[in-house]
Parts: structure tokens; sequence; C-alpha cells
């Protein structure tokens, strides 16, 4: 029900009991006896008037979850057979050196149906362009999609991707972005020492296993340039409403509270590291439930080498 809504059901609410005058006397009987039918008519009339638009309310609201359904699963359809169109070749559905990353036989279809549609998910990624602009060149490690690089290539920021699923690197070939299937550590360990500006791992890091987690920070540090940043966003463990977003995907390996993710970039040798929180719901009206339950659902790393 609209807030607009509800407070037009508020004024029905006060208006709905019709009270006759009171007068004394004669004249007061018969006016009592002549309004309090009308009264009650009045009164059974608002009641049903009031039922009805609670009940249109609930047919709208239905309505509008089954469209927004629908949307997204026309979206996430378009997607799927884009990919389809787009894969060419023999290539191996995945790369990935890291265990369990072949638990999910359609990881693109998963990706599409319980994260979200590749547009939504470039709008949340649109905050990093504006703190990798003037730091090209750019690798984005488990690119996925493409999306933040058809981000920084519409902004003219150099970037390259790389991921170990055949049919994510497809789709974003698909989308003009220059994408090469392989492992993130293989790409990492083949790049020269001081060469890129900046590594972004968004939705990333989770999948890794403790020592590939601190190879990865650790070569990431080593092919940043002096002024080098790190960008490795993940899900938010604090936050419950994030956990089962984690626990949806067999692929992850474990979640990272921030505090353990910031040390780690730390013992990796970075010498300024940042946290910023991301993706909060709409909070209780309670504040100390808010601080417990609704904690924002993303975090990123910002790392300075």
């Amino acid at each position: 029900m609209t807030d607009e809504l509800r407070d037009r059901r508020a004024e029905a609410e006060d208006a709905r009991i019709v009270e006759p005058v009171d007068a004394g006397g004669i004249k007061g009987r018969l006016q009592r006896a002549a309004a309090g039918p009308l009264a009650e008519a009045q009164q059974a009339f608002n009641d049903t008037m009031l039922r009805l638009a609670d009940a249109l309310s609930a047919r709208i609201d239905d309505l509008a979850r089954r469209t927004e359904a629908a949307e997204r699963r026309a979206a996430e359809l378009e997607e799927r057979l884009l990919r389809l169109e787009r894969r060419g070749g023999e290539a191996p559905g995945t790369v990935a050196a890291q265990p369990r990353q072949d638990a999910l036989p359609d990881y693109f279809a998963y990706e599409t149906r319980m994260r979200a549609p590749s547009a939504e998910i470039r709008e949340r990624q649109r905050p990093y362009v504006e703190l990798l602009r003037g730091r090209a060149p750019v690798l984005d490690v488990g690119c996925g999609r493409g999306e933040l690089l058809q981000l920084l290539r519409d902004a003219r920021v150099e970037a390259r991707g790389v991921d170990a699923d055949a049919y994510m690197v497809a789709f974003a070939r698909g989308e003009g972005v220059a994408v090469e299937q392989g492992d993130l550590l293989a790409a990492l360990a083949a790049t020269a020492d001081g060469s890129l500006g900046a590594v972004t791992a968004l939705q990333v890091v989770e999948h890794l296993p403790p020592p590939a987690l601190g190879q990865f920070l650790t070569e990431a540090l080593r092919v940043l340039r002096a002024d080098g940043l790190l960008v490795a966003e993940t899900i938010n463990p604090v936050s419950p409403a994030a956990l089962r977003h984690y626990f949806a995907d067999l692929t992850h390996a474990q979640p990272l509270v921030p505090e353990t993710l910031e040390l780690l970039a730390r013992q990796a040798g970075f010498a300024h590291v940042e946290l910023r929180f991301l993706n909060e719901p709409v909070p209780h009206d309670d504040p100390r439930i808010s601080e417990q339950l609704f904690a924002p659902l993303d975090y990123a790393l910002i790392a300075r080498k």
C-alpha cells in the first residue's frame, strides 16, 4: 500500500462514524430518529468502501510484485540466451584453480538469477569509476559479465578483465570489453611488477581459500605501481541478510569479516587500508535493531600500496 493510499485510508477511518447532531427535547428526538438510519447507512457504506480499498490495494501490490518478478525473469533469460549466442569453441567451463569452483554446473545462470541482472550490477558498481579514474591500466579479476569494465570503457579508463568462466567471458566480450579466460592467480603471476594502476576484485575474494587469498593479496601488491590501488568488494557477514546470499553460492570458500580482510591486506604489505560499507538496507525504526540486523550488505576494501 502506498503512503498516499495509507493517508487516504486514515482520513476515511476518522470519518467513518457519523454521529447525529445532539439536540434536546422533542426536536432532538425527531432529529435522532431521522438521522440515525442515515448515519448507520453511511457508516456501512464507509466500511464497505474501506474493505474495497484494502482489497484493491492488496491486488495492486501483488500485481507490482508479479510484474517486477516477470521483468527480472525476462532480463535473466535474455542474458542467458546472449551468452549461448556469444560463446564459441570448446573452451572449458571454468579454469579456476580453487576447489568448489565447478560446484555449480551453470554459474552464469546462477549469477543472473540469484544476484541480479547485469544492468543492476552495473549501477551498483558505478561509484568505483571515480575512484579508478586516473589509475589506468586497471586489471579486473573475476570480472564476470564485465559490468565494471563497461563503465571504465565509457569513462575512457584503460582496463582489461580476466574470468575463469567461459560463459562469463563470452558475454563480456559481446559487450565490447577486453576479457580473457583464465585463473586470476595465473593472470597476476603473468603480470610485470609495478605495471598496473589498480587491481579490482568485486565479489571475488570470498571464493578464495585462505592460502589462495594470501597469494592474491601478495601478487596484487607486487603488480601495482607505487600509487597503485586494490579494490576488493565482498559480502558483509556481519549482516544476517547478506549471509543468505553468501550461503546460496556453493562456490564460496568462507565469509570474510571486514576486520579480517583488513588485517590480511596490512600483513601483505599494503600501507593504507580503508573499509567502505555498501548497499545499506532500509533501517529499522529501532536503531539498536538496525545495528544488529540491518547492517550494510557489502563492503569494499580500498588498499593503497
